[in-house]
């Protein structure tokens, strides 16, 4: 059965440090995932053409190489968090243990080091003015060998979040994605925001915490994680997610879908121009995050290329002809150590102790 399907490889290196190798089949896998992360193993094999054991054994692959795995997120907004973009200047031989221990966290996600690995940069959320006086006001700039802290709060995603990979979303046809589409329709950052009418429970926290974990956990073992029925958990998750509290995301490895450097943006815009620039920004197939913050620079986009040219014409075609953007900011990722979702293992650099 797999034999019939061609072969488009891309080579990467998981977790593990083992080389892995993509084909059509995982594309279509990971399209198929990125569309309902729940979607029952049986339902995907049929609708691209392979049997379930080769759809079930090939996702344990790309989860257990750390290529790819579902996560259940909760949606910051509904919640009433606030989102922050923080930068961390370090000594170089703290960035490291600095961004382990910000990766550890419950309210951060991509941690990553940055210019060389003397920076590091993540998103916290948090969920009330104290949580971020703890964090940006005590906890890192006690932190030993922290240099500087810069902390922009998110004001307005204009791209981002499930299926924002224009990239991986022509592995299956118009025909195949209605197929698996759970009809909850797609997470809306105009939409989808302030206080929902459903009120989480010390249940539901527990829930998310597993389903951050993994989002593709057996109703039994998010029962027993929830302290509840199976019966009640398939209610409160249906109804979760029609009311955007908890939604799926496919958190994948960059790299291992061929883009190998990825770019934060920082951008100045004058107010007047920002909802036309982060319009523009959102229809870059390159541009993967794309929001309005507050701080010296008020546009960040992050973006995903196969290698740094790549990334030089890019600057110099699709962001030059953003003619209102006054002045831009680059970074790449040097090493990237927690995406979305609760953190599984934290990779050592070599060498390190």
């Amino acid at each position: 059965m797999e034999s019939s399907t061609p072969r488009t490889t891309v080579g990467t290196t998981g977790t593990a440090g083992m080389p892995v190798t993509l084909d059509a089949i995982d594309r279509a896998l990971i399209h198929a995932l990125e569309i309902d992360g729940r979607a029952p193993f049986a339902r995907i094999a049929g609708v691209i053409g392979v049997s379930e054991q080769t759809v079930a054994r090939r996702y344990r692959r790309l989860r257990g190489t750390g290529v790819a795995r579902v996560v259940g997120l909760a949606n910051p907004q509904r919640l009433g968090l606030t989102t922050w973009v923080v930068r961390i200047r370090s000594t170089p031989d703290a960035a490291f243990a600095i961004a382990e221990a910000l990766a550890r966290r419950r309210d951060t996600s991509w941690v990553e080091l940055t210019s060389g690995g003397t920076e590091i940069s993540c998103v916290a959320r948090l969920g009330s003015n104290a949580d971020a006086d703890n964090l940006l006001r005590h906890t890192l700039p006690r932190t030993p060998k922290v240099v500087d802290i810069t902390a922009q709060c998110v004001l307005h995603i204009a791209h981002g979040g499930p299926m924002s990979w224009r990239e991986k979303s022509a592995w299956l046809t118009p025909d195949q994605v209605a197929e698996l589409d759970p009809g909850h329709g797609p997470l809306n950052h105009d939409l989808d925001t302030g206080p929902s009418g459903v009120t989480p429970t010390e249940a539901d926290t527990r829930l998310f915490e597993q389903l951050a974990r993994d989002g593709r956990s057996g109703y039994a073992e998010l029962a027993s994680a929830a302290g509840q029925s199976e019966s009640w958990v398939r209610r409160r998750m249906d109804e979760l997610r029609r009311e955007r509290l908890l939604f799926f995301e496919l958190d994948a490895d960059p790299a291992a879908l061929g883009h190998r450097t990825t770019a934060a943006l920082r951008m100045s815009v004058p107010p007047s121009h920002l909802a036309d620039v982060l319009a523009k920004l959102s229809l870059h197939p390159e541009v993967v995050f794309a929001a309005a913050t507050t701080g010296a620079t008020n546009v960040i986009a992050v973006a995903c290329f196969r290698d740094e040219t790549e990334l030089y014409g890019y600057l110099t075609t699709r962001i030059a002809a953003l003619t209102r953007v006054t002045s831009v900011e680059t970074t790449t990722v040097f090493r990237l150590l927690k995406r979305e979702g609760a953190i599984l293992t934290t990779p050592r650099p070599t060498g390190a102790r």
